[in-house]
């Protein structure tokens, strides 16, 4: 091959080589905006620094006769309380979540399955959250408007999903970690040490965790701390 005729090939071949990066290029800058999960808002970590209120918030997938009696020592010392529930939990327990919703607690949406919601879909997540919602809805009549990610994994396309279907994102301050650690006494000092305004404290329906609730709550009323919902600690009122 002559040299005139290399060059020619080579100028070929670059100019063949730049128009494919260019129609590569272009295809990224023209994803639908949809395809790409991606959400402006954020979660909750705590609520109203400057008040008085904290919000104990159980995570439940186990443990109806706990849970009643959490229910039980809330009723004793007339404060609300969250309950994020699984859906799949959820599913077969209306007079659990009648309960809850007729003595003035909130419930919130725990995801059906109790997946990492990191680790799925866009359209998982909607799933997910969207059937617990529809769960908790027909069985009890009450809509939730929070949402508390399974073990706090969260990514764009959770926050994207939840936004969507007119959830707020729920993460917390303290916890109590009570699922690993079968002890009263840690439950009782994750849930008051360093306490402070807006605090959300996570709890799970533990039996250990139901015998440190009525010394948590003495600890609250010591210090003129009010225990409330999680959306009344975010908001200033009940959603």
């Amino acid at each position: 091959m002559s040299i005139l005729l290399s060059r020619k090939f080579i100028s070929f071949a670059t100019d063949v080589f730049l128009v494919l990066v260019a129609a590569a290029v272009a295809a990224v800058c023209f994803i639908p905006a949809a395809a790409v999960p991606a959400s402006g808002v954020s979660p909750y970590y705590n609520g109203d620094r400057e008040g008085n209120k904290v919000s104990l918030m159980f995570n439940v997938y186990e443990g109806e006769d706990v849970v009643n009696g959490i229910l039980d020592v809330l009723s004793v010392y007339g404060v609300k309380a969250t309950f994020f529930m699984g859906g799949c939990f959820a599913d077969d327990r209306e007079e659990l979540l009648l309960r809850i919703v007729s003595e003035g607690h909130e419930i919130g949406n725990h995801g059906y399955f109790h997946l990492d919601h990191d680790k799925i879909s866009r359209g998982k997540n909607v799933e997910e959250i969207e059937n617990t919602g529809k769960v908790i809805q027909a069985l009890s009549g009450y809509t939730p408007t929070l949402f508390a990610p399974p073990s706090g994994a969260f990514n764009a396309a959770t926050l994207s999903a939840a936004e969507s279907l007119g959830y707020s994102v729920v993460m917390w301050s303290k916890d109590t970690i009570d699922w690993r650690d079968a002890d009263e006494k840690k439950v009782f000092l994750r849930a008051t040490d360093g306490v402070r305004a807006g605090d959300l404290i996570l709890m799970h329906p533990k039996r250990h965790t139901l015998a440190a609730l009525p010394a948590v709550l003495d600890y609250y009323i010591e210090k003129g701390l009010k225990q409330t919902t999680v959306s009344d600690n975010l908001f200033g009122e009940k959603r």
